[in-house]
Order: C-alpha cells, then sequence, then structure tokens
C-alpha cells in the first residue's frame, strides 16, 4: 500500500509533462514494436503505461486489443480523461505488477521503466515467471530499464541498474534475446538518463 500511494501522490501533484520520464513521442518503444510486424488484432499490453503516449500511438494506428496496466490509478484516469471517447477500447487494469493475475496471453507485452524499480530478487522472479507464463509462445517482450550509466533513484525510490549481459540473464530462460540498445532519455529538466531497451521473444518450449 505504501508504494502505491507513493505513485497515487506523484500523479495526483504533477502533470505528466512534469514527471522525469515524460516522452512526447515514445520513439524508440515504438520502433521496436513496429519492428515486430503484429497485426492490428494483436493482444497487447503496456506495463506501468499510466499517461504513456504509447497508448496514443497504438490507438492511431488502429491496433484493437491492447491493456495498460498502472499502479496508479490517478495516473489511468488522468489517461482515461486525455483520450476521450477513445478510452472505451482499452482495458484498465490497476495493479502492482508484482499482484498482476493476467487472465489471458499476450502477443506483445511492453515495459518501460517498471522493471528496475522490482529491487528484490523475490519481485523480479514473481514478475518474471508472470510474464513467461502470459506471453504467447514466440510472442514479444520489451523491456526497457536504466542502464549501468543511469541514475540509482527515480521518483525518490531505488532503483536496479541493469546492462545488457544482466538483463538478458534474468529473462534467459524463457526468452531469446533480439536486440539491445543504450538510449540517452532527455527528462523535461534537461538532464539525461540512460536507458538499455531489449527486445526478446518467447521460446516455444520453456523450461522450468
Amino acid at each position: 500500500m505504501q508504494k502505491q500511494q507513493h505513485w497515487e501522490t506523484v500523479y495526483q501533484k504533477k502533470n505528466f509533462e512534469e514527471v522525469s520520464w515524460f516522452q512526447e513521442t515514445p520513439t524508440t518503444s515504438i520502433s521496436f514494436f513496429e519492428s515486430m510486424n503484429l497485426s492490428k488484432s494483436a493482444k497487447i499490453i503496456d506495463i506501468g503505461g499510466g499517461e504513456s503516449r504509447f497508448i496514443d500511438y497504438l490507438l492511431a494506428n488502429g491496433y484493437q486489443d491492447v491493456s495498460v496496466l498502472d499502479i496508479s490509478a490517478t495516473a489511468i484516469e488522468k489517461k482515461k480523461q486525455a483520450l476521450g471517447e477513445k478510452a472505451q477500447s482499452v482495458t484498465w487494469i490497476v495493479s502492482d505488477v508484482v499482484d498482476f493475475k493476467p487472465t489471458e496471453q499476450y502477443d506483445f507485452w511492453h515495459d518501460r521503466a517498471t522493471f528496475h524499480f522490482l529491487t528484490q530478487k523475490e519481485d523480479v522472479e514473481t514478475y518474471i515467471q508472470t510474464i513467461s507464463q502470459h506471453i504467447k509462445p514466440e510472442g514479444s517482450l520489451i523491456i526497457s530499464t536504466f542502464s549501468e550509466n543511469g541514475p540509482e533513484k527515480c521518483s525518490g525510490l531505488p532503483i536496479q541498474q541493469y546492462s545488457e549481459k544482466t538483463l538478458s540473464e534474468r529473462v534467459e530462460v524463457f526468452f531469446t534475446k533480439i536486440k539491445c540498445v543504450l538510449i540517452d532519455h532527455i527528462t523535461p529538466f534537461a538532464t539525461v538518463q540512460n536507458f538499455i531497451f531489449c527486445s526478446f521473444k518467447r521460446k516455444k518450449e520453456l523450461s522450468y
């Protein structure tokens, strides 16, 4: 509850353009997504999507089965208001990713800047198990976290930094790496945050 209240307070006090992770256009996520060549009926979930503009891109380009998960009900409500009638075509989920119990499997799972907030080993393992069990065989996963050259905290909370090697190792039992890139994100305050973006494909046969 403390974690959830933290994020409710953040979104109640700040507009999306005032948070460090704001992107006018999530170009890297879009580029990775487009490389997957998914059909318009693909099941897509955006983890920590809150007020992200990634959902705007998906809806504008005709994707029909989109879900957004965020720990903050305030963030989701703000996004619904911003989208207007378009919000009715989205499945909205208020949940901590560690507590998330999906009821379906997805073709595409997108996580920008949520994974690195999981600093406890058991939480990381729980989340990865959830992802592996709820992405379809050969489905796609994108994870973006702070790199080893990125910040050590975000929004006052500690984070876990990753390299291409350590991030890939976290999921290698279930996923095959496609590619990773390092990106400098310029915040609204003109500071630089270094991210690593990695894409993966779920293996046909899993070894638990």
